[in-house]
């Protein structure tokens, strides 16, 4: 076994998963808090490194894509505060984490864990139910319905429409998307059947983010939300299946189809690759 402790968390390894848990330290963010101890099976893992620096060094897990719905959702956006699989590690730890990167390294050979997408999720999501509130609303949900309900801070016409409840069966994708700069984040929800609104201010389907404290945790439900979506995987073979066009392959029904494959790659359901392929193979009709 090999293990690290250190004031921004402890990693153990057990030879078959890696125990990740949050540290005290101030520096902890609140999402990383919020999902306490993750355990994640050695067949989810692409990788490890370890990079020293003069005054601190990093601990980073490389997972395979898919294996997370927490980073399918958040699409690699999470700061290093929030990340669970970053870990700061001081000067006199580095020989603890240099041998803890060689054990998992070792087993990922012996194992012969390849790096190559999954197709199916490894790690189960945040637990239900799930409520949190941030910028101009609440997310509530519990494995079936998402409800959106909204504050005083709410832009009107949003507001005077009332609470939003989403049925998992309807919902196309999910993201959450920090702020940055100027540019407000959200968590938004893609709908069947309703138009997506360029800002989130105005989406009855999405919450608003300002960049404070408690907009992470809105990637705590994104992260629910996703691991109970068909996985991008299905998503993709499907995308990529041939459609039953009628005799003459009807231009119309393939223009659909690639509004259909664009509205699935902006929802993240599919990877730019994958997006890439499924439109490929609906042009080559056209």
């Amino acid at each position: 076994m090999a293990e690290i402790i250190q004031k921004d968390g402890t990693w153990v390894f057990d030879g078959a998963a890696l125990r990740l848990t949050p540290g005290r330290d101030k520096n902890v963010g609140v999402l990383r808090r919020a999902l306490g101890e993750l355990v994640v099976p050695l067949g989810a893992l692409a990788g490890i490194s370890f990079e020293q620096g003069r005054r601190q060094g990093r601990l980073r897990l490389r997972l395979r894509d898919g294996a997370d719905p927490l980073l399918h959702a958040t699409g690699g956006r999470l700061a290093e505060p929030h990340d669970p699989y970053r870990l700061t590690v001081e000067p006199d730890r580095y020989g603890v984490a240099e041998y803890l990167t060689d054990e998992v390294r070792d087993a990922l050979l012996l194992e012969g864990v390849p790096g190559t997408p999954v197709s199916g999720y490894l790690l189960p999501g945040p637990p239900l139910p799930l409520s949190v509130s941030a910028g101009d609303g609440t997310a509530s949900f519990d494995g079936e319905r998402v409800r959106l309900e909204w504050n005083w801070k709410t832009e009107d016409a949003k507001a005077a429409a009332g609470p939003r409840t989403l049925a998992l069966a309807d919902i196309l994708g999910v993201e959450w998307q920090p702020s940055a700069g100027l540019e407000n984040g959200h968590l938004r929800f893609r709908v069947t059947g309703a138009p997506v609104r360029e800002r989130a201010k105005y989406d009855p389907h999405a919450v608003e983010l300002w960049g404070f404290r408690r907009d992470p945790l809105m990637a705590l439900v994104a992260a629910a939300v996703q691991a109970r979506l068909p996985h991008p995987s299905a998503a993709a073979a499907e995308a990529s299946r041939e459609p039953d066009a009628p005799a003459g392959d009807d231009h119309d029904a393939l223009l659909r189809r690639l509004r259909e494959l664009g509205e699935l790659h902006r929802a993240g359901v599919l990877t730019d690759e994958e997006f890439t392929r499924a439109k490929q193979a609906v042009l080559k009709r056209l």
